[in-house]
């Protein structure tokens, strides 16, 4: 693999140009960009959560080894960037990742960051640190990861257990920040302390959380903005009331329906809205180890009885993609395409056929007209998987299933379904990169603690393994294909839909982008700035 030195380097620069490149104008120092949160994170963790609340709020107070070029909408490899790393190299015939370290970068608290603050951060993820995180959702992103070694303060390798091109992605992700030796797992809940552009003021559970300018970030003349306010408010409505009112200056990203964007836009036509889908799947999680979801009848049988389009047309106004693991094309890199997808049962366009298959699977696990299946549906109290979820229990009315609401708050969510206290769920699985190796050992391999299932088939495993090892990607992508083919024949986590949805700012508000392929990457928000 070629070497990205020089790379590495012209990336650096055109950081230092960014705010003539990328924005429009010229940037002005100051002000607080006010938001509203969605909901109430659990902790202030990054590296213990599984859903972007914690992403949002916290992406800025962090720095990552590499990260995604916070200016272009899609990410790919060619829009990697230096960040707390100045470059990279790969050797041992693409078996050890070697980083050059940036020298002169402080913790918020004063103290220096290291190489030994990498090797912490990952021995921590793979589980070899004495701490332990709560809860290590991406574990399984490390596994083909021997060691973290250090070559003095500013140089540090990772040493591969065989070849696996998408380690460099997995480290852009915003899921990946690197955390201080010298502050606990514990502490890092409640006052995290990073090297990034913002500085942790404070977290109050349920009404705001607060972040202030770093003075000595790294990055000279950065941040432009004073601060960050995120103000919790679960009721959506009752948010973008807010934000027409002018009360906030941003939308939570990516939390705006459809049909609610053409009411701020009647009501707000300045605002600058857009649309993109955000790879987050909607889908249905089944405890395939206990009874009645032990029998794969009737998981096809459910899987089967989907009408997608339904939902799309319902919830989206025909804006969302029906698709399997991997997001759909063009935005995606990896969606099957559309005839493979077909050939899918279930994904067939005659839903009145399948849903007649559906009820010959559920008569043969002995229900029918008079012998029902009485379930609850557990999903999380936000309206992304109330909405979804009310519309599966009418659904599955016409194959012999009685579903009954159940709604579970966010802070019990993940910790519920990860211990697999649950029958039936609607559940949306957000793909923090778009790359098969993130998505498929962490929410399909045996053991992983994100997959809420229990699915486990240590022949499709393998699969994972050679489709990881492949470079070239025109050889990868029909691999990647084929497993996501036996993931949805095999009912491992129905896919619905994969949402799109909006997100809005003031017309003052410049320097955001809203990525097209990941929800969870684009917020470190160190050269947004407000133009008033």
């Amino acid at each position: 693999m070629r070497s990205v030195w020089a790379l590495a380097a012209m990336a650096a620069l055109s950081v230092l140009t960014a705010s003539t490149t990328t924005l429009a104008g010229e940037p002005k120092q100051g002000g607080v960009l006010r938001m509203y949160h969605r909901d109430s994170p659990a902790n202030a963790s990054i590296l213990e959560g599984a859903t972007y609340s914690v992403n949002v709020p916290f992406m800025g107070v962090f720095n990552n080894l590499v990260i995604y070029d916070q200016h272009i909408a899609q990410n790919s490899p060619d829009t990697l960037r230096p960040e707390l790393a100045e470059s990279w190299s790969w050797g041992n015939d693409n078996k050890k990742l070697t980083f050059k370290l940036r020298q002169g970068v402080k913790w918020h608290d004063g103290k220096p960051f290291t190489s030994a603050d990498v090797k912490c951060t990952f021995d921590l993820l793979m589980g070899k640190s004495q701490q332990k995180l709560r809860q290590n959702p991406r574990k399984a992103w490390y596994n083909e990861v021997n060691e973290i070694t250090t070559s003095g303060d500013f140089e540090v390798s990772f040493d591969l257990k065989r070849p696996q091109p998408s380690l460099l992605a997995m480290l852009a992700s915003g899921y990946t920040p690197i955390y201080p030796c010298h502050v606990s797992p514990a502490d890092m809940r409640t006052h995290p302390v990073g090297t990034g552009p913002f500085k942790f003021v404070e977290f109050k559970a349920n009404e705001s959380i607060k972040l202030t300018r770093n003075p000595d970030y790294w990055k000279k003349g950065l941040p432009y903005l004073d601060g960050i306010e995120y103000t919790i408010i679960t009721n959506r409505s009752t948010a973008i009331l807010a934000f027409v009112a002018g009360k906030f200056d941003m939308t939570f990203p990516t939390h705006i329906t459809i049909p609610l964007l053409k009411d701020i836009k009647s009501q707000a036509p300045n605002a600058t809205c857009v649309v993109e889908p955000t790879n987050v799947s909607t889908n249905i999680i089944v405890n395939s180890t206990s009874a009645p979801f032990d029998n794969i009848d009737i998981r096809r049988a459910m899987a089967m009885a989907l009408d997608r389009k339904a939902f799309v047309d319902i919830l989206f106004e025909g804006q969302a993609d029906i698709g399997g693991t991997m997001l759909p094309l063009p935005q995606g890199v990896w969606g099957m395409p559309k005839d493979k997808l077909e050939t899918i049962p279930g994904y067939g366009r005659d839903v009145n056929a399948n849903r007649e298959e559906a009820k010959k699977l559920m008569q043969k696990a002995g229900y029918g007209p008079d012998k029902h299946l009485a379930v609850k549906v557990s999903t999380r109290n936000l309206a992304e998987y109330r909405d979804p979820a009310v519309i599966l229990i009418d659904q599955l009315k016409s194959i012999y299933i009685d579903g009954e609401l159940d709604v579970v708050e966010t802070a019990n969510w993940f910790p519920k379904v990860a211990r697999k206290d649950y029958m039936l769920g609607l559940n949306l699985t957000g793909n923090s990169v778009d790359d098969p190796d993130q998505s498929f050992y962490e929410n399909y391999s045996c053991g992983s603690e994100r997959n809420y299932t229990n699915y486990c088939n240590k022949e499709i495993e393998k699969l994972f393994d050679v489709q990881s090892q492949e470079t070239d990607t025109s050889k990868r992508k029909p691999l990647v294909w084929d497993i996501d083919k036996k993931l949805q024949e095999d009912v491992a986590r129905p896919i619905i839909f994969h949402a799109r949805a909006g997100t809005c700012w003031q017309p003052y508000v410049k320097g955001i982008t809203i990525m097209s392929n990941s929800s969870y990457n684009g917020f470190r928000y160190e050269d947004a700035w407000l133009d008033k």
